[in-house]
């Protein structure tokens, strides 16, 4: 029962149990329609048996049936007769005293053994048949009182109950007939033993096919996660989830208790309630048995026989009984392998240790560690470094225990084991001053942290130092989240330099702060890197000279590109190469790559970063692959390369998560759902920017991926949605940090939002402070969207009254913007045209042939919903003024646009579309099959021109229609240019939109989608 063992915090959000209390729930139902229900609940100890059932309850209560809760009382070796029963029926009765008392009526005498409250007893006869008749009578009495209400009888704890309390509940389950009830039963599975009494009740109601077995298992580690979000209020942090959830084995009661002792501060993390009940059984054994699991606690979750052997002490008779008395109180298991033993529950070993006395733990721990250095074999050879640095640790032994430790460190990290290797490295700076100094002068560099500088001395008479350990620790707290315990380390470290004339060094640590202030959002890095700059140059070439200018570069890249950038990244590769730092080279290399394709030479950057993603995949160097899949597709995007990418990213999905990069992971979801949109498949980009969200650890990812939900959202016309995705993306960028990357996408999506809610001073306002901050050289892929956002927000607005004040200035400034920005690649240039073109009708001097460039200049970019948009505008200015042939052509164009905008779900440009056509009095259905004669003849096509005609009509590059009709791009081009001859046109769009009004293709004939 829960008075037994006082829990101090209960979660108030039930966790998990779907499976369990489904079945109960099934089981109240078959009880309502009249068939009485039996069923035992059994789980060990914490697991949350109570819960459940009281759950079941609280679900049952509202159904309207009545519920009777009764529990087993230990006292001592024996419980309280009929306790349970006792307890369940005096609820009863309270509950429905009148429909009590009407059952009850003439068998009071006999029932008051149970329920003393109903009267006196006379003693009445004590024969044979004297208990079977009680248990007779007191079936009849729940059938009668269950007979027009469902009720419901739960008893719990039944590892404690007495003879007649088992036998009882036994004649109950095999003699229930009728009435709408439901008893239950819980028990503590882990305390029968195979000498318990209730081992043969069990056994016998297994035997019983109305019996329902319901088991509770462990929670696994998300339901431990919503078990102490219920608790501690809060979404906890997942490295006090993992570390709860490995103490606790998933227990409930013990997370509880886990939960409690983290948020009080228990210096051992057990509360005594929870040691004394860990210990009771603990205590029964004999004093050998008590030595030997006081032996086993200190050794580990798991001792093997032999290092046991040589550590307990004992003979080899006395040890195998010590060990059979607590193997069969079930204190401790033997491993599966049979070679050595563990204590049932990781807590009752703690409970165990924490009883020890301080000087018995570290003489334990010190012939622990004894053993183990005679003889390396007791313990498996993986195991040995790091057991034997915690037996000296514990032992107290700062001579052992500091070069233990050490080499303890070393294997962690050697395993990625950082925040393990960090835990080791504190415990180092700790014993440091402790161990003698000849100690000290013996240990020797055993491992360099990243390029940190050796000392260039010789390595065989050169000690350790102080600093070196910090080194190590300082990047072990980074890789492993633990960035604060790094800022303070790398703080500590060049306190220390301050005096020792060591730039390298020092340089090296600036570096690091750089790194840590930019993902604690403390700033953008920049003064700790000037710094680092400053103390290498002028020194020769060295690894530590390579990593500052390649961390310069990248720095440059995304925060300040252009000139300067460039030539850090190429003095980076040039010193990494002449010192032989091959990551630091592969590295500046992408970074040397990316800043080339953005400085207009895309050709080399692209080839550069093709050759580094392939040597880092060869080498087996995971992070620079890791990054070479975010960057390569990335600039590949830039410069109109989209469907080239898509491949790249999702190999880059499945890379990442096979090496856990999961930052790197978010950003290829992010880049992924940015290609995605671009080539009009925003549902798959949607999902993917929910995949950045979903496993980024870093807030600038997850920031990437709210940016494209905002987009999407934005495109779709959902505005609260896109203005809530946008204030999302900020709060995770941040504004420590500015990056072009982020601060121009930003004002894209904001531009956009304010003028589709009619707020063309806001979009003006976020305008003017991206043209004051201004738009760097080689950020060109961000830049021209937010002139093309403001240029349509002024364009759409014209005919407002309220935006002519200023509208000149405004359209002048994003003219001369628009000649400072690149038009390196046909995307590019598109743009510019289409800025050009919006700016003109905001002047209303757009005409025909204004928009028939930039649609032309489209229908080469695989970009159907931007296609869709130019569409619509040259099919408004053909129907300014135009003819019947302008009138067919600007048809032809909206139906195309509607296609795209109705498979997009983009709702503002089928509304535009739309309202478009109704004010021309055009039909957006499908022009008629004409089926008296083939125009295809009458115009003089050729069955092949026929086919390449279609796919033009669908928006297909000379590219995809050469691969789709197996020919070359070079003869699909000479098929494009007679079609547009045979047809009098000057472009593809205004082929598409005769073959469309002329019907060539019907509806279903070629590409669904329409997408230009």
């Amino acid at each position: 029962m829960l008075g037994l063992v006082e829990t101090k915090s209960v979660s108030p959000v039930f966790v998990g149990r779907t499976e369990e209390l489904q079945t109960l729930n099934d089981a109240l139902v078959r009880a309502a329609a009249g068939e009485p229900q039996a069923l035992l609940i059994g789980g060990e100890a914490g697991v949350g048996k109570t819960r459940l059932v009281e759950e079941f309850a609280t679900a049952a209560c509202r159904e309207g049936a009545v519920v009777a809760l009764g529990g087993c009382v230990e006292i001592g070796a024996d419980g309280l007769p009929f306790a349970p029963f006792s307890t369940a029926l005096r609820a009863l009765r309270r509950e429905l005293p009148d429909d009590f008392a009407a059952a009850a009526a003439g068998q009071e005498e006999e029932l008051t053994r149970l329920l003393p409250e109903l009267g006196e007893s006379s003693g009445g006869r004590h024969d044979e048949e004297g208990m079977a008749r009680l248990f007779e009578l007191t079936a009849r009495l729940l059938e009668r009182v269950a007979a027009d209400r469902t009720v419901v009888v739960a008893l719990e704890d039944l590892h404690w109950a007495d003879a007649s309390t088992r036998h009882l509940l036994a004649y109950l389950f095999r003699t229930l007939r009728t009435g709408r009830l439901v008893v239950l039963a819980t028990y503590r599975a882990d305390d029968i033993h195979r000498r318990h009494p209730l081992r043969p009740l069990l056994a016998e109601l297994d035997r019983l096919r109305t019996v329902l077995r319901v088991d509770v298992g462990r929670f696994n580690r998300d339901e431990v996660g919503r078990q102490l979000a219920g608790i501690l209020a809060t979404e906890p942090e997942p490295t006090q989830v993992d570390a709860i959830f490995e103490r606790s084995d998933g227990n409930a009661f013990f997370v509880e208790e886990l939960a409690v002792c983290a948020t009080e501060g228990c210096g051992t993390g057990l509360t005594d309630s929870l040691r004394d009940l860990l210990l009771v059984r603990v205590e029964r054994l004999t004093d050998s048995a008590q030595r030997v699991a006081r032996v086993v606690a200190e050794g580990g979750s798991t001792v093997e026989y032999r290092l046991l052997t040589a550590v307990a002490g004992l003979a080899e008779d006395d040890l195998i009984e010590a060990l059979r008395a607590a193997v069969n109180a079930n204190i401790l298991l033997a491993t599966p392998d049979g070679d050595g033993y563990r204590f049932r529950h990781s807590l009752v070993r703690e409970a165990v240790s924490d009883d020890l006395l301080p000087g018995e733990r570290s003489r334990l721990n010190r012939r622990y560690a004894e053993a183990l250095e005679a003889d390396p074999t007791l313990v498996p050879a993986d195991e040995r470094i790091m057991r034997l640095a915690s037996y000296w640790y514990h032992a107290h032994h700062p001579a052992k225990a500091l070069p233990a430790v050490l080499d303890a460190s070393v294997e962690a990290r050697c395993r990625h084991a950082y925040s393990e290797q960090l835990r080791l490295l504190e415990r180092a700076m700790e014993l440091w001053d402790a161990a003698p100094e000849d100690v000290r002068d013996r240990l020797r560099p055993i491992d360099y942290t990243e390029v940190y500088p050796p000392c260039g001395c010789d390595p065989a008479t050169t000690p350790l130092r102080y600093l070196d350990i910090l080194a190590e620790a300082a990047v072990a707290g980074r890789l492993s989240g633990e960035r604060e315990r790094a800022l303070k380390i790398t703080k500590r470290a060049l306190h220390l330099l301050e005096d020792e004339g060591d730039p390298l060094r020092a340089a090296w640590f600036w570096v690091q702060r750089s790194r840590l202030v930019q993902a604690l959002a403390r700033g953008d890095g920049w003064r700790e890197l000037g710094t680092a700059q400053q103390l290498v140059r002028g020194l020769p070439p060295s690894e530590v000279h390579a990593e500052v200018l390649d961390t310069v570069a990248n720095w440059s890249m995304l925060h300040e590109p252009g000139p300067d950038a460039l030539s850090a990244a190429e003095s980076a590769v040039e010193y990494a190469r002449m010192v032989g730092a091959r990551e630091t080279e592969l590295n500046a290399r992408i970074t040397l790559g990316a800043l080339l394709v953005d400085s207009g030479s895309p050709e080399p950057g692209l080839a550069e970063m093709y050759e580094v993603k392939q040597r880092a995949l060869a080498e087996g160097v995971p992070g620079v692959a890791g990054r070479a899949y975010v960057n390569l597709p990335s600039e590949l995007d830039a410069v109109g390369r989209t469907r080239e990418a898509v491949p790249i990213l999702q190999e880059g999905l499945a890379y990442t998560r096979k090496y856990g990069l999961l930052d790197s992971e978010a950003w290829v979801w992010a880049n992924l759902s940015e290609a995605l949109y671009s080539l009009g498949r925003w549902d798959e980009a949607a999902d993917a920017a929910t995949g950045a969200l979903r496993v980024g650890l870093s807030a600038k990812p997850q920031g990437g991926g709210a940016m494209c939900l905002a987009h999407v959202a934005l495109g779709r016309g959902d505005l609260p949605e896109a203005a809530r995705q946008l204030a999302a993306a900020r709060a995770h960028l941040g504004t420590h940090d500015p990056m072009p990357q982020h601060t121009l996408l930003l004002s894209r999506i904001t531009i956009g939002i304010a003028a589709a809610e009619g707020r063309l001073l806001d979009a003006r306002a976020e305008l003017a402070q991206v043209l004051a901050t201004g738009i760097p050289p080689g950020t060109q892929r961000y830049g021209w969207p937010v002139l093309l956002a403001a240029a349509t927000a002024e364009a759409d607005s014209r005919a407002l009254p309220a935006a002519a004040e200023n509208r000149a200035e405004v359209i002048q400034r994003l003219r001369d913007a628009a000649k400072k920005i690149a038009t390196d690649a046909p995307i590019w240039l598109a743009h510019e045209q289409w800025v050009r073109a919006e700016l003109t009708r905001a002047e209303g001097r757009d005409t025909a042939d204004t928009w028939s460039e930039v649609v032309t200049a489209f229908e080469r970019l695989e970009r159907p919903y931007d296609l869709a948009r130019v569409r619509l505008r040259l099919a408004e200015a053909l129907l300014t003024g135009g003819g019947d042939e302008e009138r067919d052509r600007a048809g032809e164009l909206l139906r195309l646009a509607r296609a795209v905008a109705d498979h997009l779900g983009a709702r503002p440009l089928a509304h535009s579309v739309a309202l478009l056509a109704q004010r021309a009095r055009l039909a957006l259905s499908p022009a008629p099959e004409r089926r008296n004669a083939d125009p295809v003849e009458a115009l003089g096509l050729t069955s092949r021109e026929r086919d390449v005609l279609r796919l033009v009509a669908v928006g297909r590059t000379n590219r995809q229609i050469a691969e789709e009709l197996f020919i070359s791009p070079k003869t699909a081009s000479v098929h494009v240019s007679n079609i547009l001859g045979k047809l009098g046109v000057a472009g593809r769009g205004e082929a598409a939109a005769v073959a469309h009004r002329l019907g060539l293709f019907p509806t279903g004939d070629g590409d669904r989608m329409v997408a230009g």
